[in-house]
């Protein structure tokens, strides 16, 4: 005697599979459009770094040009500086018959100019102790307006 086997009926379920694809697609819309979020915040805080760098660059170029003119920074050579508003453009003017301190610091404000947004920076003597500030504007980055303080004793 044989024992039959009951039949299974399979269901057709026309259009599952055209969901499940559906399904898959929002996934990977969703996780590109987060991927491509993810690239453009990576790219807004490099370029944000970059320009902390270059400004830190340049602190250390003026502190420097300082430390060579040593005699001339101590006796207020390099005092006074300000921060410029408006910002200076990136030109270079050389200056004709000035002092090493009057070159260095145009060459300050041309390198702050030309490889900062609206970069501008100022200088103060307290005694020995020089305090550079850097500002330039980083809209591109986290904040509108990013300033490097560099203390310094010569």
């Amino acid at each position: 005697m044989s024992v039959a086997t009951p039949v299974l009926k399979m269901r057709r379920a026309p259009g599952f599979t055209l969901i499940e694809v559906l399904v898959a697609m929002i996934v990977l819309a969703v996780g590109l459009l987060g991927l491509a979020s993810l690239q453009a915040t990576s790219l807004r805080f490099n370029s944000s770094a970059y320009l902390r760098s270059q400004a830190t660059n340049i602190a250390y170029d003026m502190v420097d040009r300082m430390r060579a003119n040593r005699q001339a920074a101590l006796t207020g050579a390099y005092d006074g500086q300000a921060i410029a508003n408006p910002a200076p453009a990136c030109a270079s003017v050389a200056l004709a018959g000035a002092t090493i301190a009057a070159r260095d610091i145009q060459s300050w404000r041309t390198a702050m100019a030309c490889a900062l947004p609206q970069g501008t920076g100022s200088i103060a003597r307290n005694n020995s102790t020089f305090t550079l500030v850097i500002q330039w504007d980083d809209s591109r980055g986290q904040e509108a307006a990013q300033q490097f303080t560099m203390v310094t004793d010569l």
